[in-house]
């Protein structure tokens, strides 16, 4: 179960269980309201729904492609949704002096699993330095900032450039023979 392969398979499970805590045991977007702008109008259901499709496609890729173009994709999708989102919830729990829904899951799941995701990718080879986990964390944080300020088209957007960063990717990996 170490391998990045099985391990990612994790990705959607967990982000079900987060969504679960957020959604159902408490209300986040409540308390999202109460410290930020409007500015998603889909209902959490279609939004967990997007965010599980997209990620068990880019996981659908990489176990037929097993390559680093498809394993940083499922990576910077992870960091977006997961890393960074912990980091939030965490974070603005402190900041605001108030609990924020799904700090518990985000702490308890999203950062330990993401964590042998991530000891895995570098094991394996898919990760090769920390100056790539940092780029792929900048990433992260950029989209999961721009989609708090601008809302879900974002994902749209992040979704389509993945195919352009897998091309760039593997054209600039030496080929195996």
């Amino acid at each position: 179960m170490k391998e990045f392969k099985n391990l990612i398979v994790l990705g959607p499970l967990i982000y079900a269980l987060h969504h679960f805590e957020e959604h159902i045991i408490f209300n986040f977007r409540e308390w999202r309201l109460t410290y930020f702008a409007d500015n998603n109008a889909i209902p959490t259901e279609e939004v967990l729904i997007r965010l599980i499709a997209i990620l068990l496609i880019f996981v659908f890729v990489h176990l037929i492609k097993n390559n680093r173009g498809s394993a940083h994709i499922v990576l910077f999708f992870l960091m977006t949704t997961q890393v960074v989102n912990a980091f939030f919830h965490i974070f603005l729990s402190f900041y605001f002096y108030d609990f924020s829904p799904g700090a518990i899951t985000a702490t308890l799941l999203y950062l330990p699993i993401n964590f042998l995701i991530i000891k895995s990718a570098f094991q394996e080879g898919f990760l090769r330095n920390y100056l790539e986990l940092f780029m792929i964390f900048i990433a992260g944080m950029t989209t999961f900032a721009l989609f708090e300020l601008i809302g879900p088209e974002v994902i749209a957007y992040s979704v389509l450039l993945t195919p352009v960063y897998y091309i760039m990717m593997n054209r600039t990996e030496p080929t195996k023979n």
